[in-house]
């Protein structure tokens, strides 16, 4: 005889949500698969529905092992160029210099050490992107001389208890973009900024 379906209650969705934002802060989960997990976590209408999003998941935040790789504290681009992608862990205070060169921080597939980081940027004659997936908390501060520090994409509300991501940014003569990165949008960086363009006037991504 089947069990039957036991449906979620709200305090079960936050309870889902608090072990999902633990195991980000861990790096069990990359900033792309919280949002995910999260968006489907509210969405959810059952207990079994919720169970499968924590499934691969320890009930309970377990020790950091020592092997584990180090956070990055520092990107620097002087007369070239420096890509960050794939799966790595930003530091609580994550340095980004470009000098006559540029930076590409692709956060999608990152983690942030402790839940939250704060990332400072300085353009002299050079250019930094940030490219992070849409639902994470960013508060965005910039000052451009002679420069542009400019944030792009939707504004697609953010739920409680989301990893936060400060970014600091300071261009002369240079740039710095931070583009907020619609759920599902792939390809180039190109494609990218040009999803994230779409969600800023409203349009779904091609």
């Amino acid at each position: 005889m089947s069990q039957p379906v036991v449906r979620a209650s709200d305090a079960e969705r936050e309870q889902t949500v608090a072990q999902l934002r633990d195991a980000t802060a861990e790096g069990r989960l990359t900033l792309d698969e919280f949002s995910q997990r999260v968006e489907e976590a509210y969405a959810a209408k059952t207990q079994d529905a919720l169970d499968s999003l924590t499934g691969d998941l320890p009930a309970t935040a377990a020790a950091v092992p020592e092997s584990r790789r180090r956070p990055r504290s520092f990107t620097i681009s002087i007369f070239g160029g420096i890509d960050r992608k794939g799966r790595w862990r930003v530091a609580r205070h994550h340095w980004v210099v470009s000098i006559f060169g540029g930076s590409d921080l692709d956060l999608r597939q990152a983690s942030l050490e402790g839940g939250e980081a704060t990332i400072s940027i300085v353009d002299p004659f050079g250019g930094t992107d940030v490219y992070v997936p849409d639902g994470i908390d960013v508060d965005f501060n910039g000052f451009g001389l002679f420069g542009g520090a400019d944030e792009h994409g939707g504004d697609l509300p953010t739920r409680p208890g989301s990893p936060l991501l400060r970014v600091r940014a300071f261009s002369m003569f240079g740039g710095t973009d931070v583009w907020r990165i619609p759920r599902g949008a792939k390809g180039t960086r190109r494609e990218l900024r040009r999803a994230a363009r779409a969600a800023e006037r409203g349009e779904s991504p091609a």
